[in-house]
């Protein structure tokens, strides 16, 4: 009796790098999909809310800026930043908001790219 036939295990160090790449840059593409598409919705339930918003609100339209950015450029009107809020507290929070998540989406994505590219140009052994 035969063992059944196993798919092929892209860590094993025999799988195409290329294709390890393009897997990664899909999953990438994907889990920013799903993130732009939660901040939407959690914009949306923000913009219900009637208190002005401060430090904490304004750091969290300040995270989901740089993920509303896609959505922006494919035509979606999103609300991005309150224009009745708390004043300085509210532009703190968002300025930092804007910051860490700018640092960790956008870092995320030349990370991904750099690898793909470092992966392409990697020399085969001889």
């Amino acid at each position: 009796m035969t063992a059944p036939e196993q798919a092929p295990d892209p860590a094993a160090p025999g799988f195409p790098g290329i294709l390890r790449g393009i897997v990664r840059a899909l999953a990438t593409i994907a889990a920013a999909i799903v993130i732009a598409w939660g901040c939407g919705l959690a914009m949306q339930a923000d913009a219900r809310l009637t208190t002005p918003p401060g430090l904490f609100r304004g750091m969290l339209h300040g995270a989901m800026m740089p993920v509303a950015w896609p959505a922006l450029l494919a035509g979606h009107d999103q609300e991005i930043y309150a224009g009745r809020n708390a004043g300085v507290p509210y532009k703190l929070g968002y300025s930092l908001g804007v910051n860490v998540s700018g640092l960790i989406f956008f870092g995320w994505i030349f990370l991904t790219v750099g690898s793909l590219r470092n992966l392409i140009h990697r020399k085969k052994p001889e």
